[in-house]
């Protein structure tokens, strides 16, 4: 094992500390903004590793995955829905309008998708459900995708640190083709949606004529 890590293992906390920190991780990083600051996905697949380690289980560390990740998408759609337009007026927002209006575009585009796909896209991560809950997104609707891609990552993400074995730069290969794989059926959707959108253009010009 990494020296580094080693002596990371070392000054991590135990016991309820450390399993509290672990959903803190989770939670804060579905959060618009904040979200930004934490490298969440990073920490989990590690939290996954150190289970070789002793350091918890992994259905424990799943679980903790799983519900940090979906309360943070329930919070943050939450701000949305009813603090939304309060909030971009902050200074936070104002200094990220840009990705805001990159989420704002990608939610626009792929509807309840983008709750999905955006569990496992970093920047956007946590502005999505806000922007779900700022356009008044059905409420239902985004709890099951939520659900659904909260549980995905929360399984994913620290399985792929756990079948890292022995070496954390092996854990970040898999975590690199896992991206790839997101990435690849992002693309396949993005895709889908554009030549629906053009088949469908199609068609009503061709009625027209």
């Amino acid at each position: 094992m990494e020296n580094w890590l080693q002596q990371f293992i070392e000054f991590l906390p135990t016991g309820i500390a450390y399993l509290s920190s672990l959903f803190l991780v989770c939670f804060l990083e579905s959060l618009p903004i904040v979200g930004l600051l934490i490298p969440g996905s990073t920490l989990v697949v590690l939290a996954g590793f150190l289970v070789l380690v002793g350091k918890c289980t992994f259905s424990l560390v799943a679980t903790l995955a799983i519900a940090g990740g979906l309360l943070g998408d329930l919070f943050s759609f939450w701000l949305g829905y009813y603090y939304g337009s309060k909030f971009l007026k902050m200074r936070g927002f104002q200094r990220h309008r840009n990705l805001v209006h990159r989420s704002e575009r990608f939610f626009v585009d792929h509807g309840g998708k983008s709750i999905f796909f955006a569990r496992f896209l970093g920047p956007i991560r946590g502005i999505t459900p806000f922007i779900a809950g700022l356009s008044s997104f059905p409420g239902k609707s985004f709890c099951g995708y939520a659900l659904v891609s909260s549980i995905l990552w929360g399984i994913c993400y620290p399985g792929i640190g756990y079948l890292g074995g022995s070496s954390w730069h092996q854990a970040q290969s898999l975590t690199a083709k896992f991206g790839l794989i997101i990435f690849g059926l992002l693309l396949i959707t993005i895709l889908n949606v554009w030549i629906r959108r053009n088949f469908k253009k199609a068609k009503i010009d061709t009625e027209d004529q």
